[in-house]
């Protein structure tokens, strides 16, 4: 596994940066920045520590697919670790074989800091070689488009 780390600075207080990056009260406002990622990206489940949540989206088929992961860690307005463990592929829960193995028990963390006014977000992720180079072209498209939600 690799670790890579994105930043974003935002003219938002932390909190709205929080709420706006999670969907918290707007699940909307998750989709608008996860969009750049899949046009059809949202969620299913709950922030809470030791929740539950998957990552969702429509894939080239047509079929609901995407990450079946755990709450780790949430500290409203300061950080947020999530900890994947299995693939949803074509509606169908996978949780063992070689292409869960490669990359289950990465995690994504998000850390919020706000100094006058200004939030910077931080996304450390593990994620597998196949993936790098796509993580480095849609997470910072992700994070100006979030950037922009906030703002």
């Amino acid at each position: 596994m690799k670790k890579l780390q994105f930043k974003v600075s935002l003219n938002a207080p932390v909190h709205k940066a929080y709420d706006c990056m999670l969907g918290i009260s707007n699940k909307s406002t998750y989709e608008q920045w996860t969009a750049m990622f899949n046009p059809t990206s949202t969620y299913e489940g709950s922030w809470n520590k030791g929740d539950k949540i998957r990552f969702v989206g429509t894939d080239e088929k047509g079929e609901k697919s995407g990450i079946m992961s755990e709450i780790a860690e949430n500290i409203p307005n300061k950080f947020v670790s999530i900890r994947h463990y299995g693939l949803l592929t074509a509606g169908k829960e996978i949780t063992e074989g070689p292409e869960v193995e490669k990359w289950a028990g990465g995690l994504e963390n998000y850390s919020f800091e706000e100094s006058n006014g200004i939030t910077v977000v931080t996304v450390e992720l593990d994620t597998t070689d196949d993936f790098v180079e796509y993580m480095n072209e849609h997470y910072p498209k992700a994070l100006n488009k979030l950037k922009e939600i906030c703002e």
